[in-house]
Parts: C-alpha cells; structure tokens; sequence
C-alpha cells in the first residue's frame, strides 16, 4: 500500500487507516485479529483508536493483537483523549484528565508509546492553551511521538495549529487533524480543510463511506445485520438516508457500473485522493469488508468521473467562505 507524509511532518502512513469503533462491543476479537492480519498484510500500518470505543475495549484488544500477531514496529497506532462518559460535560481537555487518560491508553494498548495522539474534540470549559500543553508534554515525555486534534472547527483548529508553531517555547506542531469527510458529509471544505492544507495539517477522513450508506446497501430498505439495523447505530446512519444522499448514492452507483467496480471503491477513492487528505480510516466490521474496501488501492478515478460526483455532491458554499468578490 502506498505510504503518504502525515501533513508536513516526516511520519509516514498507509494512505487507508484502519478504524477501531466497534472493536470490543459489537466487532468480537475473532473479526478483529482477521481484520488486522488482513490489514497488516496488504501493508497497512495506520490504526486508529480512542480511549472511549467499547469503554475502553477497542484499545485493550489492540494491545492483545499487537502482543501476539502483528508487530508493534509495523505498525503506526493513533489514539484520542479528551471525550468523557458525562452527560453534563462531554469534553474534558484539561492536562491532567489528558495526561492520565493517555497513561491509562498506553496500559490497555501494552506500549510504552503511541504514534499519534488526538485531542478527541474542542472544549470550551479549558483554556485552550491548557489543552495544547499536554501535547507538548506528551511528545516531550516520549509517551506521544506525533499531535494532533480531532473535531475542530475550522477556527479552533487554526487557532491551535497557530499557537504551536508561533508560541515560545518548545512546542508540538500539529500534524493531523481527524474530521467526518466524505460525499456524503462535505462540510470540512469550508474552512478546516483550507485551514488544513495552509498550516500543513493532514487530514484524516474519519466515515468516509458516509456512515456505510455510501456502499449502496441502503438503497432498497435496511440490512438486518447492518449498522443502521442496530439499536445503538441506528441513529448514526439514519441522517444519511434522505433524498439528497440517495441522489448521491445513484450518481456513485452509475460510476461504479461504469467503470465495473463497486460503490464502496468508488466513493473510497474519491475521498483518499482530495487535496489535504493523508488517510481516510475505513471501519469494517468483518475481514471481508475490510478487504473490499482495501481493493480500492488500484483504483484511481478518472478525471470526468470525479467532476460528476463532485457536481451531484456539492455543498452550498457562500460568503464568506468564498471571496466575495466571485459572488
């Protein structure tokens, strides 16, 4: 698999990720140890995990298949910090929660490092300065090698690209930044992805399957064993089942039987090659899933194809986001 430079820092990645979510509640090891065996074989090294999937689970499971199946040294492993099991307050980013969630990662994972480290979302109840210093302490201390940020808004992640790289001291520039892309879910284009791409943060695409409706196996009613037949899953897909995101569907579903391939590749390969994309992080359930969606490596769509589905995809994009001298 082709390796990309992770935003303008020297760490090099598989330009698919491998995504964790469901490990440890509805992926049991079994699929896991298959899924990651596959990934690892068809020269996949980036994984990507948060210290809340499964409560936990999905990052104790990653350790336990590291420790007995795939080297640790193959592999580049990313984690996030910072979501926290409290209704009255989502987001904790204050350094100690940070740090000690971090030390508590590194023991489920059975590492004393990890690749990449997320900030998981934006909280607005710690000084953002406050947040970006565990950062630096956590690359400085050798348990974090590279930084990131995940779920920030174009001007949050502007803000703390911009302290790190302006700031005095000894800081951690950021080199990721995970954000929902896809074309179903446009939206980074806006602002984070132009912020992005000027800061020299790459972009990973976290559901860049639109949540699996991409795959068109929503098109004629919902799959038993599917997510958007899942109780707790159920209303993650439900958003991308209305009529503008069947129009899109149809329109990736015509260029797959163009080009006698399957949805899945196609709208897989549209998002790894946008400009500012380093790895889209694909979230199979199965060892066969993850396999179709890895087949995507021979494909490269071609020019006019790309136009159709950028055209039928477009977001409303108006002032300011635009220069207001075009509107």
């Amino acid at each position: 698999m082709e390796q990309r430079h992770l935003g303008r820092t020297g760490l090099r990645v598989s330009r698919i990720g491998l995504g964790t979510l469901t490990w440890g509640r509805d992926t049991e090891e079994h699929d896991a140890a298959d899924m990651l065996k596959a990934f690892w074989e068809a020269g996949g090294t980036l994984v990507d995990t948060a210290d809340v999937y499964g409560g936990g689970e999905a990052e104790y499971l990653l350790g336990r298949l590291m420790e007995r199946l795939v080297p640790r040294r193959d592999l580049v492993i990313s984690t996030k910090a910072g979501s926290v099991p409290d209704p009255g307050r989502r987001f904790d980013g204050s350094r100690g929660h940070l740090l000690a969630a971090l030390d508590a990662s590194l023991v489920r994972l059975g590492t004393d490092h990890v690749d990449l480290w997320h900030i998981h979302a934006y909280d607005t109840g710690t000084p953002l300065e406050e947040t970006l210093q565990a950062l630096d302490i956590a690359v400085a201390s050798g348990r974090a090698r590279y930084a990131g940020v995940s779920n920030f808004c174009g001007w949050q992640l502007a803000k703390a690209a911009t302290w790190q790289l302006a700031a005095p001291g000894t800081r951690t520039r950021l080199a990721s930044t995970q954000m929902e892309y896809s074309l179903l879910q446009r939206g980074v284009e806006r602002e984070v992805l132009p912020a992005a791409l000027d800061l020299g943060v790459g972009l990973l695409p976290s559901s860049p399957l639109g949540r699996g409706v991409l795959t068109g196996k929503y098109r004629h009613g919902t799959p038993g064993d599917s997510r958007g037949a899942s109780e707790h899953l159920a209303p993650f897909v439900e958003p991308y089942l209305d009529d503008t995101a069947t129009r899109i569907v149809d329109a990736v579903t015509t260029a797959a039987d163009g080009l006698a391939v399957t949805p899945l590749q196609v709208a897989l390969a549209w998002v790894r090659d946008r400009p500012g994309v380093t790895a889209p992080i694909v979230g199979a359930r199965t060892a066969q899933q993850l396999t179709a969606a890895l087949s995507v490596e021979a494909l490269s769509l071609p020019d006019e194809i790309c136009r159709a589905l950028d055209d039928v995809s477009a977001p409303l994009h108006r002032y300011p986001d635009h220069d207001w001298s075009t509107l």
